[in-house]
């Protein structure tokens, strides 16, 4: 995909270059947007989203260097035993993709790195010191981008390259759910498609196809600046359902029902109608409690600045809006506007015609 940012929301982090001697494995992924279904997805029902590769997460993974197994990002630098709570998931992800890929003693060598294997399995690193993890990520973390998903990818990736082994896609998926599932609870498989996707998708109880987009889409992007919460928001539309069962299944229904629409919708390059299913659906996750005053204003201030529609993308509670633009121009002008509503930052993508 081709997609152009208006203002990068962070700068990645160039890698150390690793010293002679030294292996290095080497993975990366993109972020993603749902276009249409959020919480509806969770019951089974389909979701639209897209790939933004001009967001992405690097990761790398070089033997030696200092003892045992260590991370080094923005978030935290050090032995792996020591991250914070926050990094579990990517922890996680770390040891479970080392262990699939063939490298199980860089997986366990936190714990005693003087101890690791000596093997002449494929796939398998000599004795040495010890391995770093170095994560570098231009994707808003918390924003409903698919962060987490998309660095637990690079990671995997990074970890089959160093192991010269091959990685196929429903190992990747599984591994970067391996992580999802520590920081969402029970997601539903789509930032975990999407972040590996080359293309628009149709994402429904796990099973992905490929759509159609006839007209380049242009999208206005926002970020509120203010985190959001997948696990919080997920929650609080369970909650809701509890009480009021029948209300809110219809709303969930319709969501569903929007999503599955605008299929034709985005094969036809019909901006009009696909802007206006965005605002409906975001008049429905306002009403299921999902969205935040800042959110509105955000898509408020878009609409009064010409975009088709706007909503929310992701979880919600925080995060980030997108918007129908007419061209670029337009997205920029939708952008000056968002931003006066109280957006942090905003960017232009572009989703060509495939």
């Amino acid at each position: 995909m081709s997609q152009t940012p208006r203002v990068e929301p962070h700068a990645a982090q160039a890698s150390p270059v690793p010293a002679a001697g030294e292996r290095r494995g080497v993975g990366a992924a993109h972020a993603k947007a749902i276009l249409f279904g959020e919480h509806a997805v969770v019951y089974g029902a389909p979701a639209i989203a897209i790939p933004v590769d001009s967001l992405t997460a690097e990761a790398t993974i070089d033997v030696g260097g200092a003892a045992g197994l260590r991370i080094a990002s923005s978030l935290y630098t050090g032995p792996v035993a020591g991250a914070p709570a926050r990094l579990t998931p990517v922890v996680t992800v770390i040891r479970a993709a080392l262990e699939r890929a063939g490298l199980p003693e860089l997986a366990r060598c936190e714990a005693n790195s003087s101890t690791a294997a000596n093997s002449s399995a494929p796939g398998t690193v000599a004795e040495g010191p010890g391995a770093t993890v170095t994560i570098a990520s231009s994707i808003p973390h918390e924003r409903g981008l698919g962060s987490s998903a998309a660095v637990a990818a690079a990671i995997a990736r990074a970890a089959f390259d160093l192991a010269g082994a091959e990685l196929d896609s429903e190992t990747l998926f599984d591994l970067i759910q391996t992580a999802e599932r520590v920081a969402h609870g029970t997601p539903s498989g789509i930032d975990a498609r999407t972040v590996a996707a080359t293309g628009a998708i149709r994402f429904n109880r796990g099973s992905v196809a490929p759509i159609r987009i006839g007209e380049p889409l242009i999208l206005a992007f926002a970020d509120t600046g203010h985190p959001g919460s997948t696990a919080q928001a997920v929650a609080s539309v369970q909650a809701l359902r509890a009480r009021e069962p029948a209300s809110t299944d219809a709303l969930l229904s319709r969501l569903a029902e929007i999503a599955e629409h605008s299929i034709d919708d985005l094969a036809t390059g019909d901006r009009g109608a696909v802007g206006a299913a965005m605002s409906e659906a975001h008049a429905i996750l306002h009403r299921v409690g999902v969205s935040s005053d800042r959110l509105d204003a955000i898509v408020a201030a878009a609409c009064d600045a010409g975009a088709t529609g706007a909503k929310l993308t992701g979880g919600g509670l925080g995060g980030c809006i997108i918007a129908v633009a007419d061209s670029e121009a337009h997205a920029e002008q939708i952008g000056v506007a968002m931003r006066g509503a109280g957006a942090e930052r905003t960017w232009t993508v572009e989703v060509p015609a495939v």
